[in-house]
C-alpha cells in the first residue's frame, strides 16, 4: 500500500482545514467539484483518476451536518466507484456523536446509525478525533484511529508558564480528559458537579478541588451552546480562582454561545479548527489552534502503514 500514490480529497465542511494537511503531506488537494442541482441535491465530480490510489477524504460533520454527511457519503461512494485502492475518512469532527445510547425508551442511537451508512457508502478507514464517547468506535466494523485533542491544548498552555493552574472538568463524564490534561501540564484536577435537567441546559452543584488563587482551565470535548462553560467559569472565580481560561476540540458554539462567552468572565477560549470558525463568531477571546500537523502525520502513518499510537507515546 505504502507505494500507492497518496490522494487528498474533501468537501465543503472545512476546506481551509484540508488545504493546510495537504500542504503538511506535500499534495494538492485534489479536484473534485462539490456543487448543488436546482433541487438542492448534491453533485459531486472527481476530475482526476484515482484509479489504485490509497485516498483520503478530509470532511468534519460539522454544521450544516446533514449537508455535510450527504458530501462525505457520495463523494466516499464516487471514489469506490472510481477504483480507488483505500478510501479513509477523515473527520475531525464526527456529527451525531452526543446521541450515541438510548437515554430513553424509543430514541435511536444516530451515532451507531452514522457509522453504518460510512462503512455502507465505501469507507476502509476512518480518522477522527476526540469522539464524544470513545465507544463509539466499536460502533464501526472497520479500523477506527481516534487521535485525541489533549497534547495539542497541552502544549499551549504549557508555553504559558502560569504559575499556579488547576485544571476543571466540567462534569464526572470530562474526567478522564481533564486528567490527561492536567498529566501532561503537571497540574492538579478539579471537578465540576452539575446537573442537566434538559438538553443544552445545566445548573452547577458543587466543584470538588482545590482553587484558590490559581489559574483554572475548564477543558470539554466540545463547546455547543456554551453555558456548561461559562456558568462553571464564574463557579470558579466565586470559588477563589484568579482567572479562567477554557478550552475544547471542537467549537461547534451553536446558538447563543458567541453572546455567552463575549459577558463572561472567560479570559481565553482556546479551541481547535477541526471545524472552522467563521468571522461572524472569532471574537478577540477565542484561540484558535490547528491540528492539520497531527492529522497529517496520521495519514503519513497509515499511508505508510505504520502505527499511529506512536504519535501519542
Amino acid at each position: 500500500m505504502a507505494s500507492k500514490e497518496l490522494k487528498v480529497f474533501c468537501g465543503n465542511a472545512n476546506r481551509e482545514l484540508a488545504r493546510e494537511i495537504a500542504d503538511y503531506l506535500g499534495v494538492a488537494v485534489g479536484d473534485a467539484k462539490v456543487k448543488r442541482f436546482q433541487d438542492g441535491e448534491i453533485s459531486i465530480v472527481i476530475e482526476e483518476s484515482v484509479r489504485g490510489a490509497d485516498v483520503f477524504v478530509i470532511q468534519p460533520t460539522c454544521a450544516p451536518a446533514n449537508e455535510h454527511i450527504m458530501e462525505l457519503l457520495i463523494m466516499i461512494d464516487a471514489l469506490r466507484r472510481a477504483s480507488a485502492r483505500r478510501i479513509t475518512a477523515v473527520m475531525p469532527y464526527y456529527g451525531y456523536a452526543r446521541q450515541e445510547r438510548k437515554a430513553r425508551a424509543r430514541d435511536p442511537i444516530t451515532a451507531k446509525l452514522m457509522a453504518n451508512v460510512i462503512t455502507s457508502a465505501g469507507a476502509d478507514r476512518v480518522v477522527t478525533m476526540d469522539l464524544h464517547a470513545p465507544a463509539i468506535q466499536g460502533f464501526f466494523d472497520i479500523p477506527v484511529d481516534h487521535l485525541p485533542g489533549v497534547p495539542i491544548l497541552a502544549q499551549y498552555f504549557r508555553e504559558k508558564e502560569f504559575e499556579q493552574v488547576c485544571v476543571v472538568s466540567p462534569d464526572i463524564g470530562g474526567v478522564t480528559r481533564a486528567r490527561s490534561l492536567a498529566e501532561r501540564i503537571g497540574a492538579p484536577l478539579a471537578i465540576i458537579d452539575k446537573r442537566r435537567p434538559e438538553p443544552n441546559v445545566s445548573e452547577i452543584m458543587h466543584v470538588i478541588g482545590e482553587l484558590e488563587g490559581r489559574t483554572a482551565i475548564m477543558i470539554d470535548d466540545i463547546i455547543d451552546t456554551a453555558g456548561t462553560i461559562t456558568q462553571g467559569a464564574k463557579a470558579l472565580l466565586e470559588r477563589g480562582a484568579k482567572e479562567v481560561y477554557a478550552c475544547c476540540t471542537h467549537p461547534v458554539l451553536s446558538g447563543p454561545a458567541i453572546e455567552r462567552l463575549k459577558q463572561s468572565v472567560i479570559k481565553e477560549v482556546v479551541v481547535t479548527n477541526t471545524i472552522p470558525v467563521p468571522p461572524d463568531k472569532a471574537i478577540p477571546q477565542i484561540r484558535v489552534l490547528s491540528v492539520a500537523p497531527l492529522l497529517g502525520e496520521a495519514i503519513v502513518r497509515i499511508h505508510e502503514d505504520l502505527s499511529v499510537s506512536k504519535l501519542f507515546s
